[in-house]
């Protein structure tokens, strides 16, 4: 007996300098990369071996982030690997960016991003966070690693405020295999600051362009001396909308409580309010007078074709939830992430079709219609994790179950008016006082009831050999909807029920001299719940993904890039109806092809600099039904490009000092489905400028001055959905911020 407890003390010693020394190769170049996460209390039973093991302080743990918090995993594995380490490509856009720019959209952070198309519907329409990622449309956008639900095909759809985030990580290319339905571009997941012990609070003011009015509080630390840690974040803003006749206004609060219950498990307790009283516009204009010449006169940014009477968008919505992160020991782990959400939406607006305008003398003819949307839903995510050792290699072996469902109500009316002076509104002569809403009747009325049930199971591996990571996963979902549309007690119900197996492999190899290419290849699944003009279902849209890249960190940290070549090809692919603009049609296939280089530069302990380039060439390759092959969607330029560059000064007089600024180009993209026609391209300039002030006053240590302007040289530049609804990009805006901490 005891020759053989001094051989188990022995292999157990064996297995513990395996890891330091795999854990020393790491730290040369590769990051921990342990995954610290659990799929739920029911697959507890089949790893009883877990729950046997006795708790080892949660310090030890190779994967506890000290910058974003222990319940932190990388978008793009649910783990704590590195982006640069990932063989995929990632972004990563942090607080400080976020705050030098002053962004106040997902939207606006995501301008500098390779291979990201942002703002497809102007500048105007903020009450959405629309982007394409490598070309395809991301309609829906996680938050701390949840879905951000939404009632398809309507308006209905949270935002999150850049004021609660701590990075925004914006993933490339196909991830199913890890969040299910998932358009093959890509996705972006918004991290949200969390609970820290450390004491700390930020008051800011802003004001700017536009009358903008800002306030907003961000206060984090320790309760005294218990096991919890609180996080307080709280925003009021106000603000003109770009059009006429038309305010932004947002009412938010974030609290959040961490609760170390023990050393080993971590309890996160989550809440997020958000009321939009005011959210701008909700409408698009003819190409005519915009960027095509009309002999009638021009449009401007600031046109509104709506009227003042008649132009109501209020939404609020909450999100509650919870983390549980337990440390079985050293090499087990158990996450679950759960949030609830309960929302809703009015909307009073006017909208036009491509037959009623008349181009030759200006009139636009408005259809008058509402909606009244509310959603509730629930998403859950319960992650298993452990780290295996065999000889030289580590196995990061994560299993995971998810859930989500949502049930949505939507009722949507059209009305007429007997004052016919409304249907005579002239575009280039705008008047947006004609509604006499007393003088409104019912013409149409729909309800619709939506819900949504899926569930996905799912299975990865991730090895790290020496310098070698490898990672391959595979999940199965099966989702389910049901629509139930009644129009005058006629109902008609669609059903959608599919099965799908996702899966991804990759490989990255990260050599001595900071080099690390790298090759993979991925899945996605896209479920499409309605149907199409003539009341057929829609397929369910898969895609897949090859891609090969080139990543390099120099030993010195002084600058990094990454070049990444894909390839993507999505089958029944929805997109714009060209003759029916209130339905989608299903193609047969897309190509996206292209490569995106950027690089990043510390040149010196003062300057820094960041440019990227993307080259995209997206084509409708198989067709036989709408005529469309060999066309490129809208929303996708062939060319972007950015560079953007800070020069902080040190000593002398102006000692404190920040300039920063940046260029961004969009080359040109097509008018309309059937591409007749160019939208320009355009190029813009932004700038900013930060002091600290305890520079100027000892009596000023904490408070920061930031000035910031956006498209500097006001230049006009364009989007469109086809010639009868465009819009334009945001205009010229100028921000004051000041931020004090203590």
């Amino acid at each position: 007996m005891v020759v053989m407890k001094q051989e188990q003390m022995k292999q157990e010693q064996m297995k513990q300098e395996q890891i330091k020394h795999i854990q020393t190769i790491q730290s040369k170049r590769l990051k921990p990369t342990t995954l610290v996460t659990a799929i739920g209390l029911s697959l507890f039973s089949i790893c009883p071996m877990a729950a046997e093991n006795t708790p080892s302080d949660s310090s030890d743990s190779p994967d506890t982030m000290e910058v974003i918090g222990q319940m932190y995993r990388n978008t793009a594995t649910k783990t704590a690997l590195e982006p640069e380490d990932t063989p995929q490509s990632i972004s990563v856009i942090d607080q400080e960016t976020l705050s030098e720019r002053g962004v106040k959209s997902l939207n606006q952070t995501l301008r500098y991003s390779p291979g990201v198309t942002t703002e497809v519907r102007g500048g105007a329409v903020t009450m959405y966070d629309t982007f394409n990622i490598r070309g395809f449309d991301a309609p829906q956008s996680y938050y701390d690693g949840l879905l951000l639900q939404y009632l398809q095909g309507w308006n209905l759809q949270p935002q999150i405020d850049p004021t609660a985030l701590e990075q925004v990580e914006v993933f490339k290319g196909p991830t199913s295999v890890l969040y299910g339905a998932m358009p093959p571009g890509g996705m972006v997941n918004m991290i949200a600051k969390s609970p820290e012990p450390a004491p700390g609070t930020q008051v800011n003011v802003a004001t700017g362009s536009r009358r903008l009015r800002e306030v907003s509080l961000d206060s984090t630390g320790q309760i005294s001396d218990s096991r919890l840690a609180y996080r307080l974040i709280a925003l009021l803003r106000k603000q003109d909308s770009q059009v006429d006749d038309s305010e932004e206004e947002r009412q938010m609060i974030a609290p959040s409580l961490d609760w170390q219950v023990t050393d080993n498990t971590l309890i996160n307790f989550n809440l997020y309010y958000q009321h939009d009283p005011d959210m701008g516009i909700n409408s698009a204009m003819p190409a005519s007078g915009m960027f095509q010449a009309n002999a009638n006169g021009s449009t401007s940014p600031s046109t509104f074709v709506g009227d003042k009477n008649w132009n109501h968008l209020e939404r609020e919505f909450v999100l509650a939830g919870y983390k549980v992160n337990h440390t079985f020991n050293q090499h087990w782990s158990f996450l679950q992430n759960l949030r609830y959400m309960d929302a809703s939406l009015k909307q009073r607006n006017t909208y036009h079709l491509a037959s009623s305008f008349d181009e030759s003398t200006g009139t636009l003819a408005r259809n008058i219609y509402s909606t009244d949307e509310n959603s509730y839903g629930l998403v859950v995510d319960n992650q298993l994790s452990g780290l295996i050792v065999t000889d030289s290699a580590m196995h990061s072996v994560l299993l995971g179950l998810d859930y989500q469902r949502l049930d949505g109500d939507s009722g949507y009316q059209e009305y007429a008016t007997s004052d016919t002076s409304f249907y005579q509104f002239n575009l280039f002569q705008p008047n947006n006082n004609l509604l006499d809403t007393s003088t409104l009747s019912s013409v149409y009325a729909q309800k619709s009831h939506i819900s949504i049930r899926q569930t996905g199971l799912y299975a990865q591996d991730q090895v790290q050999w020496d310098q070698l990571v490898l990672i391959a996963g595979g999940r199965f979902d099966h989702y389910e909807s049901t629509t139930t549309t009644d129009v005058s007690s006629s109902v008609t119900v669609t059903d959608a029920d599919h099965h799908n197996f996702s899966y991804r492999v990759g490989s990255l190899y990260a050599f001595d001299n900071g080099l690390s290419p790298y090759i993979s290849y991925a899945t996605s699944f896209e479920p499409s719940a309605g149907t199409n003009a003539s009341g057929e279902s829609f397929k369910p849209q898969k895609g897949n993904q090859i891609e090969v890249g080139l990543k390099y960190e120099d030993p010195d940290m002084d600058w990094r890039g990454t070049l990444a070549l894909f390839r993507i090809n999505k089958k029944d692919v929805l997109v714009a109806d060209p003759d029916n603009t209130n339905y989608k049609i299903q193609l047969g296939e897309i190509r996206s092809q292209g490569a995106e280089v950027s690089g990043q530069w510390m040149l010196s302990d003062q300057w820094d600099i960041a440019a990227n380039y993307t080259y995209l060439d997206m084509e409708i390759t198989k067709d036989s039904e709408n005529d469309l092959e060999g066309k490129t969607p809208v929303w996708v330029p062939k060319h972007r490009a950015n560079v953007s560059a800070n020069y902080h000064i040190h000593t002398g007089a102006l000692a404190g000092t920040r300039l920063g600024g940046g260029i961004r180009y969009v080359g040109t993209m097509q008018i309309d489905a059937e591409n007749t026609g160019k939208v320009p391209d355009y190029t813009l300039a932004d700038v900013s400028i930060g002091y600290d002030l305890k520079h100027m006053s000892d009596t000023l240590t904490g408070a920061k001055l930031t000035l910031s302007a956006t498209n500097v040289f006001n230049k006009e530049y364009y989007s469109c959905y086809n010639s009868a609804n465009c819009w334009y990009g945001a205009e010229r805006t100028v921000e004051m911020n000041v931020n004090y901490q203590f």
